[in-house]
């Protein structure tokens, strides 16, 4: 039944969460992975590369004990504590790289077809 009940608090949080239009920051305590999410951990990007379609959203979740900040040419995120993601749609073909605006070792990018 508690299963049940956090699926149905998920849901909803993520469908009030999409009524805003904007590009968010979300605080979350529990990841749930899912297409399209790229997991910031241990001052790395993983998956670094990641493949998707045009028009698709691509999310950023720092599960890291560090802050980071998501840099593109075309995107920027806020600053990323623990637990906080951004969202970036793709809506152009292309390579997008991208790096960590305070740790420029960190880098990935997404092929977008």
């Amino acid at each position: 039944m508690k299963i049940k009940l956090f699926i149905v608090f998920l849901i909803l949080a993520v469908l009030i969460s999409g009524c805003t239009g904007q590009k968010t920051v979300t605080n979350t305590t529990t990841m749930i992975e899912k297409p399209n999410t790229v997991l910031i951990k241990g001052f790395a990007f993983n998956p670094a590369t990641l493949t998707v379609a045009k028009g698709t959203t691509v999310t950023w979740m720092d599960m890291d004990s560090a802050a980071h900040i998501v840099v593109g040419n075309d995107f920027s995120s806020q600053t990323l504590n623990t637990g906080q993601s951004f969202e970036h749609t793709f809506n152009e073909t292309g390579t997008f790289e991208y790096k960590c605006g305070i740790h420029p070792s960190m880098s990935g990018k997404v092929i977008v077809k």
